[in-house]
């Protein structure tokens, strides 16, 4: 068996392992396997729109004793990854759209029509943000790919209709700038939102309390509206979309928080974890450097994204 030499201790190769283990933490401590019991956030999709990064897109579940409950956007590649994942759409409470870029939301029609082969009885609601010039309001947006009349996909109509097993029930939460607002309040199960800067799009981030636990979803924005740590506020795990470097400019800063600003914003917030995702391949690599910025004002627990990793919170 193949031995190491540390400070002068010669250890076998398992004893190498135990020690890395109990000085780095456990790969299940970072989330890489969801559990029956309890509350988790898995990652469907941790990576954002390009064809060459390797990931799904945004999409995020929680899970609560073993179901999938909630379902927080569903961009490219986020379908396959609910299905390996063992999730069921007849458990699904409800839908939550951070916005409506194709990265976000371009499998809603696919998890609709897919839900035919299921046993779904129950009306599933879904929410997510008012429109501007630039993006429909979310109830438009789902009729202009369902209504039976006149949708893309007319075909699946008879789920806005009524008429099939279940309804697919949209509705519109405000994205100008202001107070955090109740979306759902009954027992179990909170959920809030806020409006965040995502340029010129409309955007929502939100935050779930379930079972006396917290996790919130920055979705994509730039930190102009200073709302997020306020919707954070003590929340057991933040997932701050980490889609630019320290130092962008332009567009992409327009569209993104740089790590700076994640680090403010959690360390302002008090979460207890937070979770980096929607990486793309401007700062795939310098996970090193993000970490820095974060660090200057956040000490707490961060992780890195992967596709499928499951966080409990």
């Amino acid at each position: 068996m193949a031995t190491f030499r540390i400070n002068g201790v010669v250890l076998s190769f398992w004893l190498l392992v135990l020690v890395l283990v109990l000085v780095l933490g456990s790969p299940a401590s970072a989330g890489t396997a969801c559990d029956e019991n309890g509350v988790w956030l898995q990652v469907l999709g941790s990576g954002g729109p390009e064809l060459d990064d390797g990931r799904a897109s945004s999409s995020y579940l929680v899970w609560s004793e073993g179901r999938a409950v909630v379902l927080i956007d569903l961009g490219t590649g986020g379908l396959q990854q609910f299905e390996a994942a063992g999730a069921r759409i007849q458990d699904l409470d409800t839908i939550l759209l951070t916005h409506l870029h194709v990265d976000h939301s371009a499998e809603l029609p696919a998890l609709l029509k897919g839900s035919f082969f299921t046993p779904r009885r129950r009306d599933l609601p879904l929410y997510g943000p008012t429109g501007n010039v630039f993006m429909p309001d979310t109830t438009v947006f789902i009729e202009r790919l369902f209504d039976r009349d006149d949708g893309a996909y007319r075909y699946l109509g008879d789920y806005l209709s009524g008429e099939a097993a279940y309804r697919l029930t949209p509705h519109d939460i405000p994205a100008a700038r202001g107070e955090a607002r109740k979306v759902i309040d009954r027992q179990g199960l909170a959920v809030r939102s806020v409006a965040v800067h995502h340029g010129p799009v409309p955007a929502l981030a939100w935050r779930i309390d379930i079972a006396g636990h917290s996790v919130v979803i920055s979705g994509d924005m730039n930190g102009d509206y200073h709302s997020l740590a306020g919707l954070a506020t003590s929340a057991d795990l933040l997932v701050a979309h980490h889609a630019v470097a320290e130092g962008a400019t332009g567009v992409a800063r327009n569209l993104h928080m740089p790590p700076s600003i994640i680090g403010e914003i959690a360390e302002d917030a008090a979460v207890d974890r937070l979770v980096l995702s929607h990486r793309m391949n401007r700062t795939l690599g310098r996970e090193s450097e993000s970490l820095k910025y974060i660090r200057e004002s956040y000490q707490g627990e961060v992780a890195l994204a992967d596709d499928g990793d499951c966080f409990r919170f």
